[in-house]
C-alpha cells in the first residue's frame, strides 16, 4: 500500500545549491559570468543568493561580495564596484541568478561562494556552493592595415589579417570577415569558426560556393580574404574579428577574449565600357641619329579581360599596326627599317604600347597619334570591332645635328693646390654619333698648344710628346664617362708646368660629314710653399721641474692645406750640449710616429699629436735634460703617394721659430719646527731631543736628518756634528764623536714620517749644551736621480745639567793593623755609593809616617796608567781591584819602617759632550793604622784616637784636612821629638794619631 502525503503548498525536498562548475579561466577586463541555482526549498518562491569571494592570499577568510537582498552586503573592497553596477547579479528566475563582473580585474582571481540562507523550519540539505575562477592575462591580438581602396567592379581584393595569442592555457581561435555598408549593420562575410569550420554569412553564401570569396590561413597567424571579383555590393567598411574560446569543466565552450582590426574602406566603381587613348612622347625635340620614342597609352575598366587593335599614324599615314594577338603589320619602307632594326613597335601589356626609332632621320619630323579599336565576338563566332577611338596628336622635331652641335668645358676647380689634381668634363651636345676629341694645354700667352693627348672616333688614345713620361708615371688619365662626354684628369700637379689654359677639340663624324669644336679654361696651380709659415708657441717658457709642459706647433698656409699630406719633424737642442739640433720625434703624414735615436729619454714620457694645420708635443715630467731650444720642422707633399715614398723629396719644407724652455728646481715647501726649548737634567737621566717636520714638498719626498751639538762656551763655539742619516738611511757619526763609546751614546730613531728623535741614554757625563738638527729633502728626478731640494734646520734645544744627588762615598772607618815583619797585608780601599757605569776612577795610594810627612806611593790614573811615588817600595807595592769599586793594596814582605798611616783618594772623572775631561768627585778614604813588629814582638799600643777627613770641594778642587785626636788624650810631644813605639819614634810633625795605651776593640 502507497502511503502518499500531500503538502499545503510545494513539497519540500532536501535543499541543493549547484553552480558554475570550476576551475574556470577567464581573461582580464572581459565581462564574465557564474551562474548558481538553488533546488529542494519550499516558499518564498523567489530565493535570496549571497556571494562571497575567498582570496587566494586569505583562502579562509571570506569577503562578501553582494547580495540580492541586501545591498550593504558588500564589504568596502566591493562597495564601489557593486554600487556602479561592475558588479551585479541578474536573476533569471526565483531560484536562478548569474554573477556579473562587467569589468574582470587581476585581483578578482579566488573561489567564489554562492549561498542561499536558510527559509525553512528546520536545515536539510546543503545551502551553498563553490567554483573557483583565475584571471589570466589578455594576449589576443588582432591586427589589420587600414587601408582607403577604390577599385572597379570585377576586381580582385586580397585582406590579410594577423592574429596570435600567448594563452598558457590551451584555448582555440575563431576569425571572421565584417562588411559594413552604409546601413550601419555588420554583416557577416565568412568565418572561420574554432573547430575549423567555413561558415559564409547569410548574403555570400552562393559566392562562397563558387568559390569566388575564399578564407585561407598563411602560416600560424595570418588569415587571408579574396575576393575574385568585387560586386558593388561589396562596398562599405571591412575588419577582421578574431575570438579566443576555452572549454570550461563542463565541456562547454566559452569565448574569454575578442578583438576587432582596424577598418578597411572599398569603394566599388561601377563597370563602364568606354575607353580613353593618350600618346605621349619621350622627348619632343631629337636630333637626326638620336632615338624617337612615342608611347601611347589605353585607360578602361576591366582592360585585362578586353581585345585591343592599335595602329601608329605620322602625318595620317599608317606607320605600323598591332593587333589584339599582338601581330605586328608595316606600311611602305617601315617594314625595312623594322628589318634592320631601326624600328620597334612593342606591346607592353593591354594599356601600353610603344613605337620607337633607335636612329631618327629628318623626315621623322611632323606629328603622330594612334588610334585603339575593341574588338568583340559576333554572334558568327567572328571578331568585330565594338568602339574605335584615336588620341590627340603629338609633334615631334628632328633636328639637324649640326646645327645643335654645341661643347662644355668644365673643371673641378680653377684654382688648385700643387699636387691635388685638375679634373677636366669635355660634353658634347651630340649623341650616338662617332665623337673623336684632342686635348691641348698652353702654358702662357701666345705659347704655341701641346697636345696632351688625342683619342679618335674609335677610342684609340694617342698621348702627346710632351706628355710621354707623365703617363708612364700614372699622372694622366683619359676617359669616355659616356656617349657625348669626355673627361681629362692631370695627377701629381706641378705650379710651374701645369698652369694655363686648356682646350678641349672634339669632332662629330656623321655620315660622312663632320662638325668640330673647341672651348677653352684657364687653371692656376699654387705652390705649397706659398705662404706656407710654421709658428712654434709654448705656453710657458719656465718650467717646474716633474712638471708637464706643452708645445704647439701652427702651420699657417694658404686654403688647400688640409687637401695635402704634412710631416711635422719636431727637434731639439739641449743646454748642456754642445752639438745643434737632434730630431725629437716625426709624425708622418701617414700618422706614423718616428723617434730619434739620439734622445731617447722623450719616448717614454712624450705625447705627439697632429691634425692637418698643426701639431702638439706634449712632455709630462719635465727633467733637466729635457731644457734648451725647441722648434719644429713642417714637409708638405703633393700627395699621399709621394709622403710614404722615402725616395722622394717634399714639395716644401719650412721650419718654425725657436722656443726655448727653461727647467727651474721648484721652490721647496719643507718646514721644521722652530720652537725652542730649555731641558735641565739630571746626570743618569735619558734625554730626548725632537725635530718634527711641518710640510713637505712631496709626500714621495726622502729626508735627510743630522744632528748637531754646540757647547753652551765659549759663545761663538762652532757646532759639532754628531751623526746624520742621510735619504738613503746611512748613518754616519761626526768626527768628534766617531769613537765607539761616543757613539753608544747617541740614537737617532724615525718615530714617523714627521717626526725625528736624537735619544741620549742615561750618562753619567756632561750632556750640556746646545741641540739642533738640519733637515735636508730629497725628490726623485728621473734623468739625475735623487736630488736636494732644500734643508733647514730646526728650533734649538738647549739642555743644562745638573749634578746627580749621588754623589761618590768612600768607607771612611779607621782601621788598626798589626802585622809581623817580612808578612804581605792587603790594604782595602771600598766605595759605598752606586757607581756609574761610564764613569772613570783614579786612585792614589798615601802613607803618613810617625817620623816623616805624608808621600804618594802611587797613582794609578783613568786610563790604568801607575805611576810610582815610592821608588824604593815600588817594587813591593801591588795595587788590585777584585770588584767594581774595591781598590786593594798589596805590601808584600813589610819592614818595619813600613808602620805608618795609610789611606787612599779616590777620583771620578767623566767626559762632557766637548770631549774635554771633567773630574765630577775626589774623596779620601779613613785611615789603615799599620804596626810593622819585629819577630819576637809581643807588646801592643792603645790607638787613642783617629784620623778624620774632611772634604770640601769647590770647582773641582779637593781640600783635604787633618783633624787630630783630643790632646788631652795623647801626651805632647815636644816639636822634633818623637814617642818610642817599639824601635821607632812619632815625630810631632802633625798631629800625632797614637797613645801609649792599649789599642781599643775592633772596629772602635
Amino acid at each position: 500500500m502507497w502511503q502518499m502525503k500531500f503538502c499545503a503548498g510545494l513539497c519540500v525536498g532536501q535543499r541543493m545549491v549547484t553552480v558554475q562548475k570550476g576551475h574556470l579561466y577567464r581573461a582580464k577586463g572581459y565581462h564574465i559570468t557564474i551562474w548558481c541555482n538553488v533546488s529542494g526549498y519550499g516558499r518564498p518562491l523567489e530565493q535570496t543568493f549571497q556571494w562571497f569571494v575567498y582570496w587566494p592570499s586569505a583562502p579562509k577568510t571570506e569577503m562578501q561580495l553582494i547580495s540580492t537582498s541586501d545591498s550593504s552586503f558588500p564589504y568596502a573592497v566591493y562597495a564601489q564596484r557593486v554600487k556602479a553596477r561592475e558588479i551585479y547579479v541578474e536573476r533569471i528566475r526565483g531560484d536562478s541568478v548569474l554573477l556579473h563582473i562587467t569589468k574582470l580585474q587581476a585581483e578578482d582571481a579566488g573561489e567564489y561562494e554562492c549561498h542561499t540562507p536558510n527559509t525553512e523550519e528546520r536545515y536539510f540539505g546543503g545551502y551553498s556552493a563553490k567554483t573557483s575562477l583565475s584571471v589570466i592575462p589578455d594576449t589576443l591580438s588582432a591586427t589589420m592595415k587600414p587601408q582607403d581602396l577604390t577599385q572597379d567592379e570585377g576586381d580582385s581584393l586580397e585582406l590579410i589579417c594577423e592574429v596570435s595569442t600567448a594563452t598558457a592555457q590551451h584555448t582555440h581561435l575563431s576569425v571572421a570577415w565584417y562588411l559594413i555598408q552604409e546601413d550601419g549593420e555588420d554583416q557577416e562575410i565568412l568565418s572561420l569558426s574554432r573547430d575549423f569550420v567555413l561558415n559564409a554569412g547569410p548574403s555570400y553564401n552562393q559566392r562562397v560556393s563558387f568559390g569566388d570569396i575564399r578564407l585561407d590561413k598563411i602560416g600560424d597567424k595570418k588569415y587571408k580574404l579574396s575576393i575574385v571579383k568585387i560586386l558593388p555590393s561589396d562596398q562599405g567598411d571591412m575588419y577582421c574579428e578574431a575570438v579566443e574560446w576555452i572549454q570550461d569543466p563542463d565541456e562547454t565552450w566559452k569565448d574569454i577574449a575578442w578583438k576587432r582590426t582596424n577598418k578597411t574602406s572599398l569603394t566599388v566603381r561601377s563597370f563602364d565600357d568606354n575607353i580613353s587613348v593618350t600618346i605621349t612622347a619621350a622627348k619632343s625635340s631629337v636630333l637626326e641619329g638620336e632615338v624617337l620614342q612615342i608611347n601611347c597609352s589605353v585607360q578602361a575598366q576591366n582592360i585585362q579581360n578586353r581585345w585591343f587593335q592599335l595602329v601608329w599614324l605620322h602625318h595620317d599615314r599608317v606607320v605600323a599596326s598591332i593587333d589584339q594577338h599582338g601581330a605586328l603589320a608595316f606600311q611602305e619602307d617601315n617594314e625595312d627599317r623594322y628589318t634592320m632594326g631601326n624600328l620597334l613597335v612593342k606591346k607592353q601589356n593591354n594599356g601600353k604600347y610603344i613605337l620607337r626609332i633607335n636612329q631618327a632621320e629628318l623626315n621623322d619630323n611632323g606629328t603622330y597619334h594612334c588610334e585603339v579599336s575593341e574588338m568583340e565576338t559576333s554572334s558568327t563566332g567572328s571578331l568585330a570591332v565594338k568602339k574605335k577611338r584615336s588620341s590627340s596628336g603629338t609633334d615631334i622635331n628632328v633636328s639637324s645635328r649640326e646645327s645643335n652641335f654645341k661643347l662644355v668645358l668644365r673643371i673641378n676647380e680653377e684654382r688648385i693646390m700643387e699636387g691635388e689634381a685638375l679634373i677636366f668634363h669635355c660634353k658634347a651636345s651630340v649623341a650616338n654619333y662617332p665623337l673623336s676629341v684632342k686635348w691641348w694645354h698652353i702654358s702662357k700667352n701666345k705659347s704655341p698648344p701641346v697636345l696632351i693627348a688625342n683619342v679618335d672616333q674609335d677610342g684609340m688614345l694617342q698621348i702627346g710628346t710632351s706628355y710621354l713620361e707623365r703617363s708612364a708615371r700614372g699622372d694622366l688619365r683619359l676617359e669616355k664617362v659616356d656617349s657625348s662626354t669626355f673627361t681629362l684628369t692631370i695627377y701629381n700637379t706641378s705650379a710651374t708646368d701645369d698652369s694655363g689654359l686648356y682646350r678641349c677639340e672634339v669632332t662629330a663624324w656623321f655620315k660622312g660629314r663632320n662638325w668640330k669644336h673647341a672651348q677653352e679654361i684657364s687653371a692656376h696651380v699654387e705652390s705649397l710653399g706659398m705662404n706656407l709659415k710654421a709658428v712654434l708657441i709654448s705656453r710657458i717658457a719656465n718650467v717646474m721641474l716633474h712638471e708637464d709642459f706643452e708645445l704647439y706647433c701652427q702651420v699657417s698656409v694658404n686654403r688647400s692645406t688640409n687637401r695635402v699630406p704634412i710631416s711635422v719633424i719636431w727637434e731639439f737642442h739641449p743646454s748642456s750640449a754642445m752639438t745643434g739640433y737632434q730630431k725629437v720625434v716625426k709624425i708622418t703624414a701617414g700618422g706614423t710616429v718616428e723617434w730619434g735615436s739620439a734622445l731617447l729619454h722623450f719616448q717614454k714620457k712624450t705625447k705627439i699629436t697632429k691634425s692637418y694645420s698643426s701639431s702638439q708635443l706634449l712632455i709630462h715630467g719635465a727633467t733637466w735634460q729635457d731644457a734648451g731650444i725647441y722648434k719644429c720642422e713642417v714637409e708638405v707633399w703633393r700627395n699621399s703617394q709621394q709622403a710614404s715614398s722615402s725616395g722622394i723629396a717634399a714639395a716644401a719644407v719650412v721650419s718654425s721659430n725657436p722656443v726655448e724652455i727653461k727647467v727651474t728646481q721648484p721652490e721647496s715647501k719643507l718646514k721644521v719646527s722652530l720652537d725652542t726649548k730649555a731641558l735641565e737634567i739630571s746626570m743618569n737621566d735619558a734625554t730626548e731631543i725632537k725635530c718634527e717636520i711641518i710640510s713637505l714638498s712631496k709626500e714621495e719626498s726622502l729626508l735627510g736628518i743630522s744632528w748637531y751639538f754646540q757647547p753652551l762656551s765659549p759663545a761663538d763655539a762652532v757646532p759639532l756634528l754628531i751623526l746624520a742619516t742621510n735619504y738613503s738611511n746611512i748613518l754616519e757619526y761626526g768626527d768628534s764623536f766617531s769613537s765607539p763609546q761616543k757613539k753608544s751614546r747617541f740614537h737617532s730613531e724615525k718615530v714617523s714620517s714627521h717626526l725625528y728623535q736624537l735619544s741620549i741614554p742615561s750618562e753619567d757625563y756632561d750632556v750640556g749644551g746646545t741641540y739642533y738638527c738640519v733637515v735636508e729633502e730629497w725628490v726623485w728626478s728621473v734623468d739625475s736621480g735623487w736630488y736636494n731640494l732644500g734643508k733647514t734646520e730646526s728650533g734649538r734645544t738647549t739642555v743644562n745639567f745638573k749634578s746627580s744627588d749621588n754623589k761618590l762615598h768612600i768607607e771612611s772607618t779607621n782601621h788598626s793593623i798589626t802585622i809581623t815583619e817580612n808578612e804581605d797585608v792587603t790594604l782595602k780601599c771600598l766605595l759605598q755609593s752606586q757607581i756609574r757605569p761610564t764613569s772613570r776612577f783614579s786612585i792614589s795610594w798615601f802613607k803618613v809616617s810617625i817620623h816623616s810627612s805624608t808621600e804618594t806611593l802611587l797613582k794609578i790614573k783613568d786610563n790604568g796608567v801607575i805611576e810610582y811615588g815610592n821608588v824604593k817600595m815600588a817594587r813591593r807595592l801591588r795595587p788590585s781591584c777584585p770588584s767594581t769599586g774595591d781598590f786593594h793594596l798589596t805590601i808584600q814582605d813589610v819592614e818595619v819602617g813600613d808602620s805608618g798611616l795609610f789611606y787612599c783618594q779616590v777620583e771620578e772623572w767623566a767626559v762632557n759632550c766637548s770631549t774635554a775631561q771633567v773630574q765630577q768627585a775626589s774623596v779620601r778614604s779613613g785611615y789603615s793604622e799599620l804596626m810593622v813588629l819585629p819577630p819576637g814582638c809581643g807588646h801592643t799600643l792603645r790607638r787613642c784616637g783617629q784620623w778624620r777627613p774632611a772634604a770640601s770641594c769647590a770647582c773641582g778642587v779637593v781640600v783635604e784636612e787633618l783633624v787630630p785626636c783630643r790632646l788631652s788624650d795623647a801626651p805632647a810631644l815636644p816639636n822634633g821629638e818623637g814617642m818610642e813605639l817599639g824601635r821607632h819614634k812619632a815625630f810631632a810633625t802633625a798631629p800625632v794619631p797614637f797613645c801609649a795605651t792599649p789599642p781599643p776593640a775592633q772596629g772602635s
